[in-house]
């Protein structure tokens, strides 16, 4: 029975939300030409606690996934931002979005969806779950749900959406299908910001 995801508002303490989207808004956000849009932060975070906090939740031990990946980065997207992708899924074993945009601009929110070819709202646990969709392997079950049909809206139907609310923790296992939701804003200050989170299994 997994528990495929948590919504916790009010994550941080009123004086500690506003300082870590203040602190957001001051650091670098080159251009780039990212699978999705918008851009993220050069720098990186740390949210003292944050692990053990996010582990209490899920109720598993957990690590943040390595350097490599955007955990304990910003991401500010603009509704003029445009990006190769749109439905996915995330390389982690948790992954976690802390809404930062002010009350006045939060739109839209985290969207899940159902892939209507293969009647399925997550990718396969297993090589049953695998065989049963009709692949033979997760190369080309990926290859067909993700890189064919991630864009295009016809193949898909949203579930659910988490609405964004400043200050609103969302937990998610990576494997559902899903999306960041609308962008809007023309400036970092009204834009979509977020703080990214990304565990593995401890």
């Amino acid at each position: 029975m997994p528990t495929s995801l948590i919504i916790v508002d009010d994550f941080l303490g009123p004086a500690d939300a506003k300082g870590l989207r203040e602190a957001a808004l001051g650091l670098t956000y080159p251009e780039q030409q990212g699978a999705f849009p918008g851009r993220n932060s050069v720098e990186r975070m740390e949210i003292g606690g944050l692990t053990e906090a996010v582990s209490q939740l899920v109720g598993e031990p957990l690590k943040p996934m390595p350097p490599t990946q955007s955990h304990a980065k910003f991401r500010i997207t603009l509704a003029g931002d445009v990006g190769r992708a749109k439905v996915h899924v995330d390389s982690s074993h948790w992954s976690g979005i802390l809404y930062l945009s002010r009350p006045e601009d939060c739109r839209g929110g985290t969207e899940f969806f159902r892939h209507i070819p293969t009647n399925s709202e997550r990718a396969p646990y297993d090589d049953a779950e695998l065989a049963a969709m009709g692949y033979t392997s997760r190369h080309e079950m990926f290859r067909d749900v993700i890189d064919r049909d991630g864009t295009d809206d016809s193949k898909w139907e949203m579930t659910m959406r988490v609405p964004m609310r400043f200050n609103r923790l969302v937990l998610l296992r990576p494997w559902l299908w899903h999306t960041a939701g609308p962008a809007f804003g023309d400036r970092p200050e009204n834009g979509r910001l977020v703080y990214l989170m990304f565990f593995a299994a401890a």
